[in-house]
């Protein structure tokens, strides 16, 4: 018996295969979270150089690949058997092998996050395209989060490839058909623009970033227009929830800005999973006497 047929006939080796493909690209997840906003201060930097006719200000290969992992304080290189999704992290109890200095909690978590989510939309979905395509989804969403929680930033590198991911999966009407997606898309994208105007012209202000218009217009690429009510309402209730928890129990200034695309990003992922359910079931409760 061949592997595909294996998860295609056993749904637990397909969940627990799925799974362990999220524990190692989530490893890998944690380097783009880590890196691409430098890669980009640096493409920033160089950009800014030329310009000014100066010369280029860094000169060393930085990127997803080079150099090697290493410890941030002593600059040990990370090792095969220490690069073990979550395990190494509880085998080396939290600390670097080398000098003892506290790894961040955030690897494993990444690492956990991202098997989970994954093994959950190979049971959600079951064996098939709808499964395979959820998971590039899950790992952009993922490092999109983190990365708009470090700095503000949604990068284009991440949301630009995410929607035309979402155009081509469903060129085969994966999760919608391709006409719903191309206008879920467009009208993604137009919606936050719409907000982010009409807060601009009104208080002066900019309330959101270009990137999450371009993150909305994504997800809309990938489950329709149907559904971008029910997204950007599932966004603004957890995006709502987690500022006021965030003002009141972790003296989160009411000045600091809060992101908002991880909780576009949460919203996505609620209406990937459950999104057809919860909307047919507004509208009954709507038509019921």
């Amino acid at each position: 018996m061949s592997l595909m047929e294996l998860m295609q006939s056993v749904p637990t080796a397909f969940v627990g295969i799925c799974t362990l493909l999220g524990l190692i690209v989530g490893s890998f997840l944690n380097v783009v979270i880590h890196r691409l906003p430098k890669m980009m201060e640096s493409g920033w930097r160089q950009q800014c150089a030329e310009l000014r006719g100066e010369q280029p200000i860094d000169t060393a290969v930085y990127n997803l690949i080079i150099p090697r992992s290493a410890c941030p304080h002593c600059s040990h290189n990370i090792g095969a058997l220490e690069n073990i999704p979550v395990l190494s992290y509880l085998w080396l109890k939290g600390k670097c092998k080398a000098c003892g200095a506290a790894i961040s909690p955030r690897y494993p978590l990444v690492e956990a996050i991202s098997g989970l989510l994954c093994g959950f939309a190979a049971w959600h979905f079951g064996f098939g395209w709808a499964a395979v395509a959820a998971l590039p989804l899950i790992w952009a969403l993922l490092a999109l989060t983190a990365i708009d929680f470090d700095t503000q930033l949604l990068p284009d590198d991440l949301t630009l490839p995410l929607l035309w991911a979402g155009l081509l999966f469903n060129s085969t009407n994966i999760y919608t058909d391709l006409h719903s997606a191309v206008l879920g898309a467009v009208f993604g994208y137009l919606a936050l623009w719409v907000v982010y105007w009409l807060f601009k012209l009104t208080t002066g202000k900019e309330g959101m970033g270009y990137g999450d218009f371009k993150l909305l217009a994504a997800l809309g690429a990938w489950m329709g227009w149907q559904l971008l009510p029910l997204i950007i309402l599932l966004s603004s209730v957890v995006g709502a929830v987690i500022g006021i928890i965030l003002i009141v129990a972790a003296n989160h200034g009411r000045q600091v800005p809060i992101p908002f695309g991880p909780y576009l990003a949460g919203g996505g992922l609620i209406a990937l999973f459950w999104g057809q359910t919860l909307t047919q079931s507004y509208l009954q409760l709507l038509a019921a006497p």
